[in-house]
């Protein structure tokens, strides 16, 4: 059995909004349990004021750090420093990194070659370096649909286009069928659960509910260039899924 993940997770509180917290670490104890969860910023400044009623009802502790210099972005460097030191303690095997910011790529680096493994959270503007330095990132744009999911009763196999944050274009289509190829066996097929641990190693920001689907099955099943066969699992009583470029 695979160890749990204890993960620290350091915010960006000059940069991240906190309307969605609560769907923020939910979706965080998905991947580990946050042993550490801290929160930087300059608390006396009233662009915060939102975050603190939030602090105490999920456990994150803040950390005050004054801004010395106008224009100087002091919050970033206590949250590097703060990552490097619980990074030489020893007591997490993962990070996550709440931030929009492209500061942070640096850090998200020198982590993974430490073997960390390294979420990213941010919104969608996050520039592409601090993405792809990441393990795995999660727009919180995303997590927003969590609010609505006990209004709707949409079917699992249908997208909501209220919820879709981003088009299926022909790149991610691409994409999709080149990881397909990379895995299939003499037949063309090719073990979804593979396919989708490739898909986020080649692009971390790759998450089917970008696209208004909960899971990877119903989205490749809408875009109709590939077939998908279930197979019975003789080593257990769930199915697997196999997937394959249509000719």
């Amino acid at each position: 059995m695979e160890k749990e993940l204890k993960l620290a997770v350091l915010i960006d509180g000059d940069n991240i909004p906190s309307d969605y917290v609560k769907e923020m670490m939910e979706e965080i104890a998905k991947y580990g349990n946050p042993t550490i969860k801290r929160i930087y910023g300059d608390w006396t400044k009233p662009t915060l004021a939102k975050w603190k009623k939030v602090l105490l009802k999920n456990a994150i502790i803040p950390i005050q750090q004054y801004a010395y210099t106008s224009g100087k972005n002091a919050t970033d460097s206590a949250m590097i420093i703060d990552a490097m030191d619980v990074l030489y303690s020893g007591q997490v095997n993962g990070f996550c990194l709440v931030s929009s910011d492209s500061d942070f790529t640096r850090l998200a680096t020198r982590l993974r070659e430490a073997g960390m493994k390294v979420f990213g959270i941010g919104e969608r503007k996050t520039p592409s370096p601090f993405i792809v330095a990441c393990d795995k990132f999660i727009y919180i744009e995303i997590l927003k649909n969590k609010l609505k999911k006990s209004e709707s009763s949409i079917s699992k196999d249908k997208p909501s286009r209220k919820s879709a944050v981003e088009e299926i274009t022909p790149e991610i289509i691409q994409l999709i069928s080149s990881t397909i190829s990379d895995l299939a066996d003499d037949d063309g097929w090719a073990f979804l659960g593979d396919v989708g641990s490739l898909l986020q190693k080649k692009q971390p920001n790759f998450d089917s509910r970008n696209y208004g689907f909960e899971k990877l099955t119903p989205l490749i099943a809408s875009i109709g260039k590939f077939d998908i066969e279930t197979r019975e699992n003789q080593k257990g009583r769930f199915k697997l899924i196999y997937v394959r470029n249509k000719e």
